[in-house]
């Protein structure tokens, strides 16, 4: 165990975090996107990975078009204590990927709506609000108890085919590609990622696993050993 990785003096708790694997089709071919982690990151720093990041407060109060599907939503019940908190990981894993990449999940809206974060000001801006109808509950990892910054991650798929926008990077990934997944695999990834592109493959090549309601797969790890739990 290197000096990173000796067990913090007090348990760090882990903080609830969303993640989004966009995914177009191109004929046969299905593509993901990915970005390599800005050096100056202190968490997973020069790493390719998926839009995401840590919940804001202002998530919970941001207006939806769309509720999570009832399948999805009775998934999130399986690994979230509430359904208010299922429904700000889901507002945050649009967020992130509005802030990262450009891209916004979203559908119109008419009215006048509430004053929102600042951060979704450019969002709404454009008559759209977030459309969480839209997003799959495929995967969920929690960081190893050794990391000084720990997150319990929800990770999201989602139909880039579907969102407003033009891709574009915001400087917290960068290199954006759009990748098959042997190009994806082919990438030095780290263990979570890896196992994550694996489940998406899974359910991107078996549609009806959508609509069912059971556990995702939970990655951690038991001591030093990386683990993946099917409840």
């Amino acid at each position: 165990m290197t000096e990173s990785q000796k067990p913090p003096a007090k348990k760090v708790r882990p903080r609830d975090a969303s993640s989004v694997v966009l995914y177009r089709r191109r004929g046969p071919r299905i593509e993901v996107l990915m970005g390599l982690r800005h050096a100056k990151h202190s968490f997973m720093p020069q790493r390719w990975v998926f839009p995401g990041g840590r919940v804001d407060i202002g998530d919970a109060r941001v207006p939806t078009a769309a509720p999570l599907r009832p399948a999805v939503a009775a998934r999130m019940a399986h690994c979230t204590p509430t359904a208010a908190r299922a429904r700000a990981l889901a507002v945050a894993a649009v967020r992130e990927t509005y802030e990262e990449v450009g891209l916004m999940l979203g559908k119109p809206v008419s009215g006048t709506l509430e004053p929102v974060p600042e951060a979704w000001r450019g969002f709404f801006d454009l008559g759209l609000a977030p459309a969480l109808d839209g997003l799959d509950l495929f995967f969920r990892a929690i960081t190893p108890v050794y990391s000084p910054k720990r997150f319990h991650a929800r990770f999201f798929l989602a139909d880039a085919d579907r969102a407003e926008g033009a891709l574009k990077g915001s400087g917290e990934l960068e290199d954006l590609r759009w990748l098959s997944f042997d190009e994806a695999f082919a990438l030095p990834l780290v263990d979570v990622t890896e196992e994550c592109l694996k489940e998406a493959a899974l359910m991107l090549a078996s549609p009806e696993t959508r609509e069912r309601d059971d556990p995702v797969p939970l990655f951690c790890y038991r001591g030093k050993s990386m683990t993946i739990r099917r409840l």
